[in-house]
């Protein structure tokens, strides 16, 4: 390539790993911060390096030398999105911005220079304008180039055209940002940029390499590197401003459509569609309130009328605020209201089913079930998501209807049986809930899943024996192992919302005890439930242990498991948790 490399302005903000972490989680960047990667440091504040922390340190290094030293990981994501507000307020004053990384962003000189007042005034001013929009330091460097540009910045200097070469010159080898190749310039005796620059680029290329070629390059001031200008993201959010307050659900309802409109316009237009909705009103006392709608198809400009038109409803039409399942009414009528599509898609990236369309009662049903939301809230209406865990309450969590169904934690495929609800108020759910197998007979054997019984397992009429618990053998679907812990089947087809207090006896009328290392004083042969009467257990299974976050003292929980069948016929399961007997679960 020929000619002079494009004159660049590089904004660069000093420590932005030390700052991300202020701005994100709060760690004060005044006080001796260090970030640290693979154990070693790559980004500290002004007071550690006052006290010795240098990038490259080892943890232990760097804590020896600033004991007071406050340890942070390496987060590339929280850098990266503490930055976007930095990019967007340079974006506000100029056009066509390259993130160089998180902390530099980097533009065309000729722009702001021509309508700011030149370079410098330019430099200044968008300084400034960081400065008051993010309360985020920076310092800019100009030159031909994005690599001298960055040099530059470190600074705050502005090379005059043509005078990158020369400023370059001066320049150690390290500040290539290649650490292999300075330290073998290094031993070759080349230090500076400008030893380097005056090699024959033959030579370069044919001893360091393609890579060693363009650092020659960059050395010598020839970058020629276009930039790559970032698309500011679409700003897709409508807003309605009334003279009026709005109090009455008609009104708002008129509003709701005529916004909904132009959202959908707008969205068409960029080629996208709607799947997840923020819904946003202010008041005129200044209350704001804020609802986010989720669909799992595309919202048309009717189904986002629809929505925001419950939603206004929901919200004008609320309680007095003393009693009843409605959330609380406004205190004064709405004077903003905004739509913010928190979630879209290219319009043609949703796949209809492989035999059409949803039919029309399931429509209906996201309909009606959506319209008790915008009433009573989102969590009125609730759908169940299975999850890993060791006991049943633990495999189920509760979501409101139209958020993602994703289990909170990995676990293996669900045993068949295993139940999808909990007692309690009424689920809705657009999946089929799966029936728990039966639960064994009287004197039928319990099992562990893919494995005979073992011997004496079985709960005969009085030939109940503890077997010594540890992990099932089997693998359920897809060769995923279950959690370690976990409930053979079949799973109980009650799961109680709270466990009820029980105790066991023995024959000879003694509670039965479970010691440390889980073994069963005596064999159980009575239960009382709460305040009611024995119940005479004829079989019964366990114990199966349960030693939770040990690690953690606070969060610790131990117990062991038991499953009982009781004269009458019923199946329950039983836990033992610091000396306490408590009923967790009731068999079909």
């Amino acid at each position: 390539m020929t000619g002079t490399p494009a004159r660049t302005l590089l904004l660069w903000c000093p420590d932005w790993p030390v700052l991300a972490a202020e701005i994100v989680d709060g760690v004060p960047a005044t006080g001796p911060v260090a970030v640290l990667h693979a154990n070693r440091v790559v980004a500290c504040s002004e007071r550690a390096r006052a006290e010795g922390v240098r990038r490259g340190l080892r943890k232990r290094e760097a804590q020896g030398r600033c004991p007071q030293l406050t340890v942070v990981e390496y987060d590339p994501g929280r850098d990266a999105r503490a930055f976007e507000p930095v990019v967007a307020a340079v974006e506000e004053l100029v056009a066509g911005v390259e993130v160089v990384r998180p902390g530099a962003c980097a533009v065309a000189a000729r722009g702001p220079s021509r309508y700011l007042g030149g370079e410098e005034a330019a430099a200044e001013r968008i300084i400034e304008h960081v400065a008051q929009s993010c309360l985020v330091e920076s310092q800019v460097g100009i030159a031909d180039g994005v690599f001298a540009a960055g040099l530059a910045a470190r600074s705050g200097r502005v090379v005059p055209p043509g005078g990158t070469p020369e400023f370059l010159a001066g320049l150690p080898v390290e500040a290539l940002g290649r650490s292999a190749l300075a330290d073998l310039l290094r031993r070759l005796g080349v230090r500076s940029l400008g030893d380097f620059a005056a090699l024959p680029a033959g030579d370069v290329l044919a001893r360091f390499g393609f890579d060693g070629a363009l650092a020659h390059r960059l050395a010598a001031g020839r970058d020629h590197r276009p930039l790559a200008v970032r698309q500011p993201p679409a700003d897709l959010t409508v807003t309605a401003e009334q003279d009026e307050p709005i109090d009455r659900v008609d009104v708002a309802a008129f509003v709701a459509r005529a916004l909904a409109e132009q959202l959908h316009e707008r969205l068409a237009g960029h080629g996208l569609a709607c799947t997840r909705l923020g819904i946003e009103a202010v008041t005129e006392h200044g209350q704001e309130l804020h609802r986010v709608w989720r669909h799992d198809g595309l919202l048309t400009a009717a189904a986002i009328a629809d929505r925001v038109r419950w939603q206004l409803d929901g919200w004008l039409s609320g309680s007095s605020g003393r009693t009843g399942a409605r959330p609380a009414r406004p205190t004064a009528g709405i004077i903003r209201l905004r739509l913010i599509p928190d979630g879209v898609i290219a319009q043609a990236g949703l796949q209809a089913g492989l035999w059409g369309e949803t039919g029309e009662e399931r429509e209906r049903a996201h309909r009606a079930l959506s319209r008790v939301q915008g009433i009573l809230g989102p969590e009125a209406v609730v759908t169940a998501v299975l999850g890993g865990g060791r006991s049943p309450a633990d495999q189920v969590r509760l979501v409101p209807w139209g958020d993602e169904r994703l289990p909170t934690r990995p676990g293996p495929a669900p045993l068949p049986g295993a139940p999808i609800a909990r007692p309690g108020p009424a689920l809705l759910s657009d999946e089929p809930i799966a029936r728990p197998g039966p639960a064994p007979l009287p004197g039928a054997p319990i099992t562990r899943p893919g494995r005979a019984p073992l011997s004496g397992e079985s709960i005969a009429s009085g030939g109940g024996r503890a077997v010594s618990a540890g992990r099932p053998a089997d693998h359920s679907a897809g060769g995923v192992p279950p959690w370690p812990g976990r409930l053979p089947a079949p799973a109980p087809a009650v799961v109680l919302p709270s466990p009820l207090a029980a105790t066991v006896h023995d024959a000879a009328g003694e509670a039965v005890v479970i010691s440390a290392r889980l073994a069963v004083s005596a064999p159980p042969a009575r239960l009382v439930v709460g305040t009611g009467r024995p119940a005479e257990i004829v079989g019964w299974v366990g114990p199966w242990p349960v030693d939770e976050r040990w690690w953690a003292p606070a969060e610790a929980r131990r117990r062991a498991r038991f499953q009982v069948c009781l004269a009458d016929g019923t199946a329950l399961l039983l836990a033992v948790e610091g000396g306490q007997w408590l009923v967790e679960a009731i068999y079909d």
